[in-house]
């Protein structure tokens, strides 16, 4: 780091290793003095404390040694940690990072002199509205499966051990950028260009969709939090994300048109308990069906099925009110670069969202491999 920067207010990050962590580390550095927390150190331009958040012991040793490092005082902490799968199961990871971890480090930094300690949450923790339904940060917390029930007991066990230390939760929407998304996007626009018959059908409401940000915008919103960090007292709530909410079907046909020039794409909606019964015996037969046929694991899970009617439209004037932020992008306008990206390098971009990919696509990447440059 460089030495100039000694002056500057600390931000402590955690989950600083990390892509996120790294993006939103570059963003401050040309005022805040960057500490990274992780489980394994990294190479960075900024230091990276090693810390086990799931251990009473090793949250200490590192926070006394930061201590001794650099002081007492916080300008604000960044809490980007967290575990996530997509399997809809109730992991012993959720209580153990998510809400016991983060019990534990709010609890040590009570002994630090910290202006405000940002949580990265998600907008899953709400209860979900109808399509056309507006959602804002008074909305119930009536999170529908694992991964955001355990955001909410972790904001919950927050509150309960954070003292006068205040606390900004921001409720995210699902993240993208020209490269990647959140996996449910990133298998939808997987389906479509591989014409997978699945593609043309939804349990759901066509209507119904989940709000996005876009990273860049992700990461202006947590600089403007640490920013405005002295306005906040006690614990308040943000949602973030795009205004306007695509509906599936939309995002369907946008799809459908922007990577096989087809006016439309046919989608049938079935109803939802028979999906949930094709989603468990596809799950169900995983284990004995050849992996070149299957791929894998399917990513269709049968929870996602009851979910799927579930709409996010969030209400973002608060975001503007107390952040002076709003959205750069819009998911209807990055979309053509989205689809650009996938097809200019196919394996590029299922590498990128962890997807497997197609048979054709990776014998071609074989075969190309074992020619060799020049033969």
């Amino acid at each position: 780091m460089d030495q100039a920067n000694e002056n500057h207010p600390i931000v402590l990050i955690t989950g600083a290793a990390g892509n996120i962590g790294r993006s939103v580390a570059a963003a401050l550095a040309d005022r805040y003095r960057i500490v990274g927390l992780d489980v394994e150190a990294a190479d960075a331009d900024y230091p990276i404390l090693e810390m086990d958040i799931t251990d009473d012991r090793s949250v200490a040793a590192t926070l006394a040694s930061f201590r001794e490092r650099y002081g007492d005082k916080i300008a604000a902490v960044l809490h980007l940690a967290a575990f996530f799968d997509f399997t809809g199961e109730e992991k012993p990871a959720y209580q153990a990072v998510n809400v016991d971890g983060s019990r534990r480090l709010v609890a040590a930094l009570r002994d630090f002199d910290v202006g405000a300690f940002v949580y990265s949450g998600t907008m899953l923790v709400h209860k979900a509205g109808e399509a056309g339904q507006t959602i804002d940060e008074d909305r119930e917390i009536a999170p529908g499966w694992a991964y955001p029930r355990s955001k909410a007991r972790a904001e919950a066990a927050i509150g309960e051990v954070r003292g006068d230390m205040p606390v900004i939760f921001l409720h995210l929407a699902g993240l993208y950028d020209e490269r990647s998304s959140v996996p449910t996007f990133a298998h939808q626009m997987a389906r479509i260009y591989e014409r997978d018959l699945q593609s043309h059908f939804y349990s759901g409401d066509l209507c119904a969709g989940q709000a996005m940000i876009h990273r860049d915008d992700m990461v202006d919103a947590m600089v403007r939090a640490v920013d405005r960090r002295n306005r906040f007292s006690a614990e308040t709530t943000i949602l973030i994300g795009e205004p306007e909410t695509l509906g599936y079907g939309e995002v369907q046909d946008r799809l459908g048109r922007l990577i096989h020039g087809e006016a439309a794409w046919a989608t049938l909606r079935i109803p939802a308990p028979l999906a949930a019964a094709g989603a468990w015996a596809q799950n169900r037969a995983e284990p004995v069906v050849p992996e070149p046929i299957d791929r894998g694991e399917p990513f269709i899970k049968p929870f996602m099925t009851r979910l799927a009617s579930d709409h996010y439209q969030l209400d973002i004037s608060r975001a503007h009110t107390l952040l002076k932020w709003e959205p750069q992008h819009r998911l209807a306008d990055v979309l053509p670069a989205m689809v650009a990206a996938m097809k200019d390098d196919p394996a590029a971009w299922y590498a990128a969202n962890g997807i497997t990919p197609p048979a054709s696509l990776a014998h071609s990447n074989r075969v190309e491999a074992d020619a060799g440059p020049g033969r």
